[in-house]
């Protein structure tokens, strides 16, 4: 565990002196969720339809904004070596990135939810059902993000071979965090759609750093 954390704090400080790298994804979902509202005048009724999906969308593009650079930086300085050549569990080290780039790029989208779905007239309620989806979703979209990262690592063009890996695997997560909203709107119960999404999160927290592990062995061989 001591790695785990070792890796975890380096990764929230070398973030922190390039706070341009990190706000990029943040700005970036500002702007789309400031724009649409724009785009689609004052009509509440429509805000409040599209609010869940243009919100999970802009935090789903918001994250694969940041998805090249979880390895990149470790692999051309030769740090990545160093961890693959460690005593220490490779699967744990990238559990630790892995956490520490939802930290820093899924945590403040889920806290800036509440706010954005309110300026969507989203009731209270609805606004707290979408900030729920993307507390249990962010995390797996940083997961499978992490595994397209390691496997395009060193390629050229592996940023769009990124997005070309991640967005039919983000389909599912999608559709479930809009539609626990759509459900609270119908009148419906939301459980189910956490059920599935804590159903995706256990095997992805599970998976993902063992897939990224072997590939960046892979990578580096």
């Amino acid at each position: 565990m001591s790695g785990f954390v070792a890796i975890f704090r380096r990764d929230l400080k070398v973030a922190l002196q390039r706070k341009v790298e990190v706000l990029s994804g943040l700005f970036f979902y500002l702007v789309v969720a400031t724009l649409f509202p724009l785009a689609l005048g004052s009509d509440l009724d429509m805000l409040r339809t599209l609010a869940p999906g243009v919100l999970w969308v802009g935090a789903l593009l918001s994250s694969m904004l940041t998805l090249g650079r979880l390895f990149e930086a470790d692999w051309q300085d030769g740090t990545l070596e160093q961890m693959v050549l460690t005593p220490n569990n490779l699967s744990l080290l990238v559990l630790a990135k892995i956490l520490s780039h939802w930290v820093l790029c899924g945590m403040p989208l889920v806290l800036l939810s509440t706010v954005l779905g309110v300026m969507f007239d989203l009731p209270l309620d609805h606004a707290l059902v979408l900030m729920g989806t993307l507390l249990v979703g962010t995390p797996i979209l940083s997961c499978l993000g992490a595994i397209a990262s390691a496997l395009t690592l060193g390629l050229r063009g592996g940023g769009v071979l990124i997005s070309l890996l991640v967005l039919p695997l983000y389909v599912p997560v999608l559709v479930f965090g809009t539609g626990a909203v759509e459900s609270l709107a119908s009148g419906l119960g939301v459980q189910a759609y956490f059920s599935i999404l804590l159903a995706m999160l256990l095997p992805a927290l599970f998976f993902s750093p063992w897939a990224c592990s072997a590939a960046l062995k892979v990578a580096l061989e």
